[in-house]
């Protein structure tokens, strides 16, 4: 019995359900930040910046501005001073949780011994 495949043959990757997602959560930091939101619920950029520990914070600001512009996350400013920003997780992107479990399940799962390590 054959599968139908996400990424059919001759077809450009960018214009498949698998590309576009990729789009949204590729890169380095954006699935983690999804991730830490998902755990935190809400959560203010030095908070994700001590939360990731390895990312600048101009890059960042841009990762926050594009999962916002994608709907994958929700900017709240409070005005005030000095000024309140908080992010959270979009409906959109609270759909994405249950991908990133099992992305996480399979890893955990499939995880190959470290090298030099013995079995």
């Amino acid at each position: 019995m054959r599968r139908e495949t996400c990424v059919p043959t001759g077809v450009d990757l960018k214009n498949t359900g698998f590309g576009y997602t990729l789009s949204l959560i590729g890169g380095k930091y954006k699935m983690i930040i999804l991730y830490k939101l998902a755990e935190q619920g809400v959560m203010r950029h030095n908070e994700l910046k001590r939360s990731i520990g390895t990312i600048s914070f101009k890059t960042l600001s841009v990762m926050l501005k594009e999962l916002e512009a994608d709907g994958l996350i929700i900017r709240k400013e409070f005005p005030q001073v000095p000024p309140k920003v908080e992010y959270s997780l979009s409906e959109r992107g609270r759909s994405l949780v249950p991908l990133l479990n099992m992305m996480c399940e399979w890893g955990e799962n499939n995880r190959l011994p470290e090298r030099g390590s013995v079995r």
